[in-house]
């Protein structure tokens, strides 16, 4: 049996609210026509800085006037997840699937699971070992070697020392915030590949004061040709959703969802 499609359209350079408005008719086309292809929007934005919808706004540490003086934008939208921030360098995915028609259906938290997979494969391709944290969402990269803890150290001391080594050895380099209506999902993840890790300064990264950010290049000690990324995340995320990638115009995307009864002819 063939695999469904999965259309992949990269959107470039696009603000943020374009994107989220192309999510939000997205999703309401897929209801209203359950066999429209999947689609997964692949793209950059300008700065911007979203609060999930349980986000603690106090996350945001720099002024308001600073950050619109340097060109932010600041959303709160409806994905689960706390403060993030999306810029130019990042490749930003938003997966518009059907969670009915997946290898394991209605089930939140193997979505969540395939998301990081995909990300770790791809990852796994570059020579960065991705990995997930128990009960903490995302992509990560570690230090295993943890600090050196001397036997003479009291509780609170030894507490401290780990947490000040989990800041710099636990470096987040993929965020994931999704949101599921009617079992379609969209928002997705961030993948920190060229992005300039000093915006994250900004804020308190998905409210962890406690860990650390990083991209691909800070790893790889050089950049990575972003097109290329694109590439290989649609091939994995296509992988671990059983979905055959189609790569679509934005011109033919549109006028699938002005005309969904087509069903991606």
């Amino acid at each position: 049996m063939s695999r469904r499609p999965l259309w992949v359209v990269d959107l470039g350079l696009i603000p943020y609210a374009e994107a989220l408005q192309l999510q939000h008719t997205l999703v309401a086309a897929k209801k209203n026509v359950p066999d429209m292809p999947d689609v997964l929007l692949l793209q950059e934005h300008p700065p911007v800085i979203t609060i999930g919808r349980n986000g603690n706004e106090e996350n945001i540490v720099a002024p308001r006037e600073v950050l619109e003086r340097l060109g932010f934008q600041i959303f709160r939208v409806e994905r689960g997840g706390d403060v993030t921030y999306h810029g130019p360098g990042q490749v930003v995915g938003y997966p518009i699937l059907d969670l009915r028609r997946v290898p394991k259906p209605k089930d939140v938290g193997w979505f969540v699971w395939a998301l990081q997979e995909a990300l770790i494969r791809l990852l796994d391709e570059y020579g960065i070992r991705g990995e997930r944290i128990h009960k903490v969402v995302g992509v990560w990269v570690r230090d295993h070697t943890g600090p050196a803890l001397d036997a003479s150290f009291d509780e609170r001391t030894r507490a401290s020392l780990a947490a000040a080594h989990a800041r710099f050895s636990d470096r987040k380099i993929a965020a994931i915030g999704a949101r599921i209506e009617e079992w379609i999902s969209y928002h997705g993840f961030a993948l920190n590949v060229n992005t300039n890790l000093h915006h994250f300064d900004f804020i308190v990264p998905c409210g962890l004061r406690d860990r650390g950010v990083t991209s691909m290049a800070r790893e790889l000690g050089h950049e990575v040709p972003l097109e290329e990324v694109k590439r290989r995340v649609a091939y994995h995320v296509g992988q671990v959703f059983d979905r055959k990638p189609v790569w679509r115009s934005r011109t033919a995307l549109e006028y699938l969802c002005g005309a969904p009864a087509m069903r991606g002819r």
